[in-house]
């Protein structure tokens, strides 16, 4: 008998009974049941609540970043047994490439993202801080914390991996345990994927949960602290949206649903350009691989009419050559859709769409799949649809097919496509393929109000274009109305949705305590020793060094000026000076920078490793001959990068404040210097 899929809730496996059963793709025989046993929400949500909670606020986002890394590694190792069970569904090895290893780069993202710009705690200071008086002793800024929630994820059945983990690695960083609920047409690959995970023991316990079957009661068992997300179609989202419990406790819900996406050809490209073949190239790859389900494939295509029989022939060989059929079979570029209940569903649409659309093709009356047992796979046949009055009242503007369907769109000048693309009524993603900067210049603000992601495609961009529909994990994935008006990915950005947002107001020493970032006006901490010559495991938030005085002199301008080549007038011409804003002749900024750092920089060797950026630098006073300059440096913000050198030392990342004044006491210049600092040698 196939095995009897299981939740993972409450720290344990459980489920024994056949209920539904899921069938393999290829060739319809049963592979896996759900499990008849009614899960006990109650009890998940408290254990994720006293388990999990603590387990992941006891790390920060530094560590979590770093069980991001571990578990993307760990899976990697042991993606061929995920590509076995992908097989089940239909998927191609390029189809479940997307999907598995799709899933772990998410992961390495979400970890780089984690390691490089989140700090060693669990506060996110969205600052700068802003002065609310006259005095500098009251002031406000932004902070981001953990919602001391749960976060549920509701997915979608095609990408039973990505889908999953692009929602878990960002909520996981910002502290929250999970609750993932596959879609079940294809939840024993996500139930290979928990399996792995549980196996790996990277994770803390309870930080990811697992549901197979029906959600029950769970959204009941929300309240203000918790988050939804949603992947899947948007009459189902709808219903979520309104769910008594979500509207009762204002549960945040992210929705990003299946949408009508649009590929405009624009009208300068003509059939002897290389972008009309990108554009054919495009089209029937976003109709072939997934078998075309996924939520931001290309369902309408936006041609200009004059070019409508070219493009339709050149469509029409490119599908006649893609071969369907068993991906275990050599040379199958497209296999089924991943449910028998998935082809009835894209049949019942198609018939829609023809009600006034024609079939341009379909794989004739002899479509075939290749593949032993075939004949009782879930296979549809790639099927490319011309709408002659798209303006009209055409199905193709309401109704999508999830499947390998795309229906062609002739316009007349550029307002006609953009009104086209306007009647999906949001979607997640529009390419546009042209040749000209100004076509795009003119139509991508348009299209972006009302898609998600705008992808511009050209000859040029096309060796690197990861195209049409590949969300990437450091852009957003959304959009808005029909497509959900949700936002995943994006890099930092996902992280914040699932933290809460405060203002914070008070004195600067005050602010400087809550956030564990030194704000100006704060006290400051004189310990008599050069900062520099500290380890990273003593320097403290505040502590701060003022340097002696430095004058610039004339013959510093014309050596830094021959030393560089900056020959500006404003540095070596009086007159012209004088007739300039400033009156008079003033010090390169660049050379007020250099002058500052040899004010404060230790010339010995100490814990000090590297100099390796330099962030907000604004220079605010013009610097006279003559003037002097004096350097506050102060220690702002410190991030424990969990990393050593060649020499197996510990290391961290520490931000400086950096202040300089001139001989008035006026800021002449000011920014933040990020230094790479040695830990003590244990």
């Amino acid at each position: 008998m196939s095995q009897v899929l299981q939740s993972y809730l409450a720290g344990r496996w459980s489920g024994a009974t056949p209920a539904q059963a899921l069938r393999h793709a290829v060739n319809g025989q049963t592979v896996a049941y759900t499990h008849a046993e009614a899960a006990d929400f109650a009890e998940a949500m408290d254990y994720a609540r006293r388990v999990a909670l603590p387990k992941l606020l006891a790390l920060d986002f530094q560590q979590r970043a770093s069980r991001l890394k571990a578990l993307a590694k760990y899976l990697n190792e042991r993606k061929e047994a995920l590509y076995a069970v992908s097989a089940w569904t239909g998927a191609t090895r390029a189809d479940g490439w997307i999907d598995i290893e799709g899933g772990t780069g998410t992961l390495f993202s979400y970890a780089s993202v984690g390691s490089a710009e989140l700090p060693s705690g669990n506060l996110i200071h969205e600052g700068p801080a802003l002065p609310l008086g006259k005095k500098g002793v009251f002031a406000g800024t932004h902070i981001l914390v953990p919602r001391g929630g749960v976060a549920v994820h509701i997915n979608a059945f095609n990408f039973p991996v990505w889908g999953l983990l692009e929602k878990f690695a960002p909520s996981f960083l910002a502290g929250m345990p999970c609750i993932g609920k596959p879609a079940t047409a294809t939840s024993y690959l996500t139930e290979a994927l928990v399996r792995l995970i549980n196996e790996s023991g990277i994770l803390p316990e309870g930080a990811l949960q697992l549901v197979i079957g029906s959600t029950g009661d769970l959204l009941d068992q929300l309240d203000e602290r918790d988050v939804v997300t949603f992947t899947g179609s948007a009459d189902t989202a709808a219903k979520l949206r309104v769910h008594p419990n979500l509207v009762r406790h204002s549960i945040p819900f992210n929705a990003e649903a299946d949408s009508l996406n649009a590929a405009i050809l624009a009208p300068e490209v003509t059939p002897d350009d290389p972008e009309f073949d990108l554009y054919v190239k495009e089209l029937v790859r976003e109709m072939t691989v997934k078998a075309g389900q996924k939520c931001t494939a290309i369902r309408r295509a936006i041609v200009p009419r004059a070019h409508l029989d070219a493009l339709v022939e050149r469509v029409q060989a490119r599908l006649a050559k893609v071969v369907v059929g068993d991906p275990a079979v050599e040379g199958v570029k497209m296999g089924p859709l991943a449910s028998h209940a998935q082809v009835a569903d894209v049949a019942e649409r198609v018939a829609l769409l023809r009600r006034s659309a024609e079939v341009m093709f379909d794989g004739g009356s002899g479509f075939a799949p290749v593949g032993e047992g075939t004949a009782d796979g879930a296979f549809f046949p790639p099927t490319l649809l011309l709408e002659r009055a798209p303006l009209g009242d055409a199905p193709a503007h309401d109704v999508e097919a999830f499947g390998p369907v795309s229906t062609l769109m002739p316009y007349d000048g550029l307002d006609e496509a953009l009104a086209l693309a306007a009647r999906g009524r949001g979607s997640l993603v529009c390419t546009l393929v042209t040749r000209e900067p100004q076509t795009a210049a003119r139509m991508v603000g348009a299209l972006a109000a009302l898609h998600g992601r705008v992808h511009v495609l050209d000859a040029e961009a096309a060796p690197e274009s990861t195209g049409h529909g590949s969300p990437l994990p450091v852009l957003k994935h959304g959009g808005p109305g029909r497509a959900g008006g949700g936002e995943e990915l994006g890099g930092l950005r996902a992280v914040r949705h699932f933290m809460q947002r405060a203002a914070v107001q008070g004195s600067p020493s005050m602010l400087a305590a809550v956030t564990g970032e030194y704000v100006r006006g704060a006290r400051r901490i004189e310990t008599g020793t050069h900062p520099f010559r500290r380890h990273f495991e003593d320097i403290q938030i505040g502590e701060s060094l003022t340097t002696p005085s430095r004058v610039i002199t004339d013959a510093d301008v014309h050596a830094f000026g021959q030393l560089t080549g900056d020959l500006f007038y404003m540095h070596f011409d009086d007159e012209a000076a004088k007739a300039s804003p400033f009156g008079q002749r003033i010090a390169h900024g660049y050379l007020v920078l250099s002058d500052a750092a040899g004010l404060f920089v230790v010339p010995e060797p100490g814990p000090v490793l590297a100099n390796y950026g330099l962030d907000t630098l604004r220079f605010v006073k013009p610097v006279a001959i003559g003037d002097s300059i004096q350097v506050q440096l102060t220690a702002k913000r410190k991030i424990d990068r969990q990393k050593a050198d060649a020499q197996g030392r510990g290391q961290g990342v520490v931000a400086w404040d950096v202040q300089v004044t001139n001989q008035h006491g006026e800021l002449v210049a000011s920014y933040d210097i990020l230094t790479l600092v040695a830990k003590r040698e244990r």
